[in-house]
């Protein structure tokens, strides 16, 4: 079904800041998906983890991004190895990308002690990214842009550090190195322009044991910056506009080594023009068989409350326990 041009046209204001500001999905639960912004994060659970996420954002609000992951990493025989595979489908109005990852991780003790783990990883993708131009209805006349629809195959790799020990943990990457031309000429003219843009992650995360294992405090950190060691902000040629750093600050707690409950404040980093986007809750139940199942719900801060106030995660994952065939603590990373 065609869009209305009222909806349409809101999506068009917005399109360079989405072409050329943060561009990869957004995820609250992003600790149960290390795997789909950092590949060092293969095997780091020490068995076959597999995880699957769907997020419907901005409820009510006609083309809206989804985004559904669905992962899974697992150390080898020699557990210095890690490998992992994912698939990223997401979707914001007429545009969308469908992605495959295959991610390769070398891990290694480190520290006096030899009680911490470093891995180094390497990743390589391939995303198809599709403008459905047709379902636009333009305000007048025609636009010769939109009297086709497109896609691009966007080969990429990337690559990311992640060091952990039973009481912290640390990582930085950057999963899509190669910045893609999104672009389409005619009759030597250029139609439309978009280019994909690196974007860096910084987690970090500790816990706290209050009360022995049945009780534990973990807070963490998501940092996701775009532009740095790019041509973000050389590219003068063509109009960008761009989007801050954003941070999530998590507080969780893990209750009978059972249910994580948690509190998430998102919100950009600017100077001198910063904004918050959302507060969010979420839970997270692991049972006895490794099955885990979880949501999140995201209540907006920013101006888009206006028409899209809520946001909600849900997610299923399984944890295979391959050394004693039943898992008998889940990872608290």
């Amino acid at each position: 079904m065609r869009k209305t041009f009222l909806h349409i046209s809101w999506f068009l204001g917005l399109f360079p800041a989405l072409l050329w500001g943060q561009q990869d999905p957004m995820f609250t639960n992003y600790q149960f998906n290390s795997l789909t912004f950092n590949p060092a994060y293969a095997g780091s659970n020490e068995h076959l983890t597999v995880n699957l996420v769907h997020r419907q954002q901005w409820l009510g609000f006609d083309g809206a991004p989804t985004t559904q992951s669905l992962l899974a990493h697992t150390p080898l025989k020699n557990e210095r190895l890690g490998l992992g595979v994912s698939l990223v489908n997401d979707k914001i109005g007429p545009t969308g990308s469908f992605g495959l990852s295959g991610a390769y991780a070398y891990r290694l003790l480190v520290g006096k002690k030899k009680n911490m783990k470093l891995s180094l990883g390497l990743q390589a993708s391939i995303a198809n990214w599709h403008g459905d131009w047709l379902d636009i209805v333009v305000e007048q006349g025609s636009d010769p842009a939109f009297e086709s629809n497109y896609n691009a195959w966007l080969p990429n790799f990337g690559a990311g550090a992640y060091l952990s020990s039973d009481r912290f943990y640390a990582g930085l990457s950057c999963p899509k190195l190669l910045e893609n031309n999104i672009q389409r000429v005619r009759n030597g003219k250029e139609e439309f322009f978009g280019q994909s843009y690196r974007h860096w992650y910084g987690t970090a995360g500790a816990i706290f044991p209050i009360d022995g294992d049945q009780v534990v405090f973990r807070p963490s950190m998501l940092i996701k910056g775009t532009g740095l060691f790019s041509s973000f902000k050389t590219d003068s040629q063509k109009q960008h506009v761009g989007s801050p750093t954003a941070i999530n600050l998590d507080a969780s707690f893990f209750l009978r080594q059972t249910f994580w409950l948690g509190l998430t404040f998102r919100t950009a980093v600017q100077v001198g023009n910063s904004s918050n986007d959302s507060v969010d809750l979420w839970f997270a139940w692991y049972m006895r068989n490794g099955l885990r199942i979880g949501a999140a719900y995201d209540i907006t801060l920013s101006k888009l409350q206006s028409v899209g106030q809520r946001s909600f995660e849900l997610m299923a994952g399984y944890e295979f326990d391959i050394k004693v065939k039943q898992v008998a603590s889940p990872r608290y990373f």
